[in-house]
C-alpha cells in the first residue's frame, strides 16, 4: 500500500498555480548572526545499493520499486539546469522533457537524485527501450519520452541535506515533487513487509525492490545503507566476441561474455536471446570493427570471432551453473561508457 505524503503544518509549496516568490527581505538585525549557506556542489558521488538475496526485516527500513534506467542527478539553479550521470557526464540535452520539467519546480536551488526511465504499456521501466531511444552506446540522441523517478533530495535552497536522515530528506522531496504524473515523478515509498512486496513486484514483472535505512545519511558508495533485491538477476558483462550464424538475425548466434576476477577477465558463458534484429545488426558492425586475433580470455569454442573487450552489455540471468557460467541469460542492451556501469566481479 502506498504511503500518503506527509503534510507539514506549513507546506513548502502552496496549492496555487501562481509562481512562488519569497517575502520582501527585511533589513537584517546586526545583533543576529548570518545564517550559513552551503555552497552547491558541482557533483555528488551517488549512494549505491548493495545487492542482497532477501529483503531486510524491521521498521527501520523503507521500500521502493527498483527502476531500470540511467541513474542521474538533476541540478537546479535559477537560470541553469544540469542532468548529470553517475559517471559525472552532462546529459541535459539527452533528457529534454526532464530538463523542461525541472525548470518549473518552485525552488531556487536543488539537487534531485533519481532514475531516468522509459515506461512500457504496463508502466514498467524498460531499459532496452530507453537505450534504443538514446541511440545506443555512444549515441547522442535525445529521448523526450524519458521521465525521472526522483527518490532523494541532496540539496535544497542553499542547504546541503546529505547529513540529514533519509526520512527527513524524503519529507522535503514529497513536498517539492508532489503527486505529479509529468516528466518528474516521485518514486513512492511502499509500506509493506519486504518479502511480500518483493513477491508482488516479481508477480508484476518488475525488476525488484530497493530497501533504504530510514535514519541513514546520504553516503556515497555501496556501503549498505541502501539494498537492492532483484526478482531476476541483471548485471553488466564485457562482450569478448560472438559466434557467427548464417540463420540468426544479424548474423550473431550468441555473444561471448566475461566478468572480472581480481583484475583479470574470465569467460562466464554466452547469450543468444533478447536482442532484436536491429540490435544484432548494430552489434555485428560494432564487434567487427573491434576484431582481434588474440582472444581476450581463454574460450574452448571453435569458429568464434573475438573482439577487443570494449563493449559492456546488460544481461538478465536466472542463476549460475556449477562451473561458473550464466544460466538462462538474455540480452537487455549496451551500457554507455558515460553511465560508469560496474562490470560484474566474481568472488576470489
Amino acid at each position: 500500500m502506498t504511503k500518503p505524503p506527509r503534510k507539514p503544518s506549513q507546506p513548502l509549496l502552496r496549492e496555487t498555480e501562481a509562481p512562488i516568490r519569497s517575502r520582501p527581505r527585511k533589513p537584517r538585525d546586526p545583533a543576529q548572526p548570518h545564517l550559513p549557506f552551503d555552497p552547491m556542489p558541482d557533483r555528488v558521488e551517488p549512494c549505491l545499493a548493495l545487492l542482497k538475496a532477501k529483503p531486510p526485516r524491521g521498521p527501520d527500513w523503507l521500500f521502493e520499486v527498483k527502476w531500470d534506467g540511467y541513474r542521474v542527478a538533476v541540478h537546479i539553479k535559477p537560470n541553469d539546469i544540469r542532468i548529470i550521470t553517475r559517471g559525472g557526464h552532462d546529459w541535459t540535452d539527452r533528457f529534454p522533457g526532464i530538463a523542461a520539467a525541472a525548470r518549473t519546480i518552485g525552488v531556487g536551488t536543488a539537487i534531485l537524485d533519481g532514475e531516468a526511465v522509459v515506461l512500457d504499456a504496463q508502466g514498467r521501466s524498460d531499459f532496452g527501450a530507453l537505450q534504443r531511444l538514446l541511440g545506443g552506446r555512444g549515441g547522442r540522441q535525445a529521448s523526450g519520452e524519458a521521465i525521472l523517478y526522483a527518490f532523494d533530495l541532496l540539496y535544497f535552497d542553499g542547504h546541503d541535506l546529505t547529513r540529514m536522515e533519509l526520512s527527513g530528506r524524503r519529507h522535503l522531496l514529497e513536498d517539492l515533487v508532489g503527486e505529479s504524473d509529468g516528466p518528474i515523478r516521485l518514486s513512492q515509498e511502499v509500506e509493506a513487509d519486504g518479502e511480500a512486496l518483493l513477491a508482488a513486484a516479481c508477480a508484476h514483472g518488475l525488476e525488484g525492490i530497493i530497501a533504504k535505512h530510514r535514519d541513514s545519511a546520504y553516503r556515497s558508495g555501496r556501503l549498505g545503507d541502501w539494498l537492492k533485491i532483484k526478482c531476476v538477476q541483471s548485471d553488466s558483462f564485457v562482450i569478448i566476441g560472438y559466434e557467427p550464424s548464417a540463420s540468426a538475425r544479424g548474423g550473431i548466434g550468441s555473444l561471448l561474455l566475461a566478468a572480472y576476477r581480481s583484475d583479470q577477465l574470465v569467460y562466464v558463458g554466452s547469450v543468444g536471446s533478447g536482442f532484436k534484429e536491429s540490435d544484432a545488426v548494430e552489434l555485428r558492425q560494432m564487434l567487427d570493427r573491434l576484431k582481434t586475433k588474440r582472444p581476450p580470455v581463454a574460450v574452448d569454442k571453435k569458429g568464434v570471432v573475438f573482439a577487443q573487450p570494449t563493449l559492456i552489455a546488460e544481461i538478465e540471468y536466472r542463476a549460475w551453473t556449477d562451473d561458473g557460467k550464466l544460466r538462462h541469460a538474455s540480452y537487455k542492451g549496451l551500457r554507455d561508457v558515460q553511465d560508469n556501469a560496474a562490470i560484474y566481479k566474481l568472488s576470489e
